[in-house]
C-alpha cells in the first residue's frame, strides 16, 4: 500500500516548522537526541559493515553522544566510521526523503523502528534507554494507530528534521567535533577540512532530499 505525496506548499510549510524546531534552542534541547541516534548509528552500522563491530553506545541527557567501534582494524576502517557520523542524519533524511517521494511513506516509521531496535541491541546504560525506546514507541504508535494523513505529514518532519539537524550539528560543533579529532589524528588533515566536508555534503542533502519531498513523486 502506497500514501500520496503532500503539495509542494504543505511540504515546504512544514520544512519551516521544521527549521524553527531545529533553530530555537528549547525545541533543539529535545530534538538533538533524534540527531544523536541517527549520528551514532551511522558510526555503529559502518563498524559493523568494516567487520569491527560495535562495543557500545552511549547517549547522554544532554544529546552528546559515544560509539567505541571493537578494537582491531586499520586506518582505513577507522576513517570510514569517522566520516559517516556527522553525514548520517543528512543520509537517513535522504532515505526518508525517497521513500516518501516514491509513495512508501509508512514505511519510513517500520525501518526507522528497525533501526532503532539495533541501535538500542548496541546501547550500553546511558540516556539512550530513555530516548531511544520513546522514540521507537512514538514511531510505533504513528505508525499503527494514527490516522494516514498524519502518518504523511509526521513522515514528511522526520525526513526534514534528520536533514536540517545534521546541518545545525556541524555547524554547532564546528572545529571542536570530536570525530574531527580523530579524523586528523588518522590522516594528518586538519579539522577544518573535515568540518567543511561535512558541511558541504549535508547542504547537499537539504538540497537533494528538500527537491524530492517539495516535488513529490
Amino acid at each position: 500500500m502506497t500514501q500520496s505525496p503532500l503539495p509542494g506548499g504543505e511540504a515546504v510549510l512544514i520544512g519551516l516548522v521544521v527549521l524553527a524546531v531545529v533553530a530555537f534552542e528549547g525545541t533543539w534541547a529535545v530534538v538533538c537526541h533524534i540527531d544523536t541516534m541517527a549520528h551514532e548509528g551511522a558510526h555503529a552500522i559502518i563498524s559493523s559493515l568494516s567487520g569491527r563491530g560495535v562495543q557500545s553506545i552511549k547517549i547522554k541527557p544532554n544529546g552528546e553522544g559515544e560509539t567505541k567501534p571493537d578494537r582491531g582494524g586499520g586506518a582505513p576502517s577507522t576513517v570510514a566510521i569517522g566520516v559517516v557520523g556527522y553525514v548520517g542524519p543528512s543520509a537517513f533524511g535522504l532515505g526518508a526523503a525517497k521513500l516518501i517521494q516514491s509513495g512508501h511513506i509508512l514505511s519510513t516509521f517500520w525501518v526507522a523502528l528497525l533501526l532503532l531496535a539495533i541501535l538500542l541491541l548496541a546501547a550500553r546504560w546511558s540516556f539512550a534507554f530513555v530516548t531511544v525506546p520513546l522514540a521507537g514507541a512514538l514511531a510505533f504508535l504513528i505508525a499503527k494507530f494514527a490516522p494516514t494523513h498524519t502518518q504523511v505529514i509526521a513522515a514528511y518532519a522526520t525526513a526534514w528534521l534528520l536533514l536540517l539537524s545534521g546541518v545545525r550539528t556541524i555547524i554547532q560543533h564546528g572545529l571542536d567535533a570530536k570525530d574531527a579529532g580523530i579524523l586528523r589524528s588518522a590522516t594528518g588533515i586538519p579539522k577544518l577540512l573535515w568540518s567543511l566536508l561535512w558541511l558541504a555534503g549535508s547542504v547537499a542533502a537539504v538540497a537533494v532530499g528538500g527537491t524530492m519531498l517539495v516535488m513529490g513523486a
